[in-house]
């Protein structure tokens, strides 16, 4: 009697997970992101509350990412890697809009410029003064910080922006600096400082283009509100 042959076995298709939560679906809420950011391994702190009461006390994932370590670990008892991750993530933020920035002309790609500066700028606890310094094609030769102040003050010298500009060859520059009360609107001493700066740079052929004032709530434009 002649054996009956078997059929070889047809493997079952493999079954793939519903599709989850990912860093790229646009209606992820911002809580659930951030949770998802801080509940990687090696992290002690159970993510879901965390990230609920830094988005109460902050009030948006870019103030999350802004703030200081030291204030993270003692207000929230987060550890040292939450500080870490949320550097990391911000640095990241600011590489990519910087690249963005950097594609082309400042001066054709304006909206990339000002995503730039806000990720930079918006949410920093103190007022930076940053000038951009700009090469013959518009192009971001270095963006460097020129002071570091206090919550509602960054002392900057007309010498000392030209002197740079002159280091690095530049051709033009955008000065940029904060508001970290988050309204934009410039002060007496902004627009004074602005004119010094403008007049020391004529004397070199060195041109403004703009200066931009950063607060959470919204930018402002030198250029577009006719103080240069």
């Amino acid at each position: 009697m002649k054996p009956t042959p078997t059929r070889p076995m047809t493997p079952e298709p493999c079954k793939r997970p519903g599709p989850g939560p990912t860093l790229v679906d646009a209606a992820l809420a911002d809580q659930t992101l951030l949770a998802l950011i801080l509940g990687r391994p090696g992290t002690d702190a159970d993510p879901e509350p965390l990230a609920a009461a830094l988005l109460a006390r902050f009030g948006s994932l870019g103030a999350v990412a802004g703030a200081a370590p030291g204030e993270l670990e003692r207000d929230f008892g987060a550890g040292a890697s939450v500080g870490t991750d949320l550097a990391l993530l911000r640095e990241f933020a600011l590489r990519l809009a910087r690249d963005e920035a950097c594609r082309r002309p400042v001066i054709t790609s304006w909206t990339a410029l000002v995503a730039y500066v806000r990720t930079a700028l918006a949410h920093e606890p103190r007022e930076q003064f940053r000038t951009l310094f700009l090469d013959r094609r518009n192009i971001l030769l270095r963006d460097e910080l020129i002071a570091h102040g206090t919550v509602d003050h960054a002392p900057a010298y007309p010498r000392e922006v030209v002197r740079r500009a002159l280091e690095l060859s530049a051709s033009a520059m955008i000065l940029v600096h904060n508001h970290p009360s988050g309204d934009p609107t410039p002060s007496r001493a902004d627009i004074d400082m602005t004119r010094q700066i403008v007049e020391a740079a004529r004397v070199f052929s060195l041109q403004v283009h703009d200066h931009l004032v950063v607060g959470r709530e919204g930018t402002a434009s030198f250029r577009a509100l006719g103080l240069i």
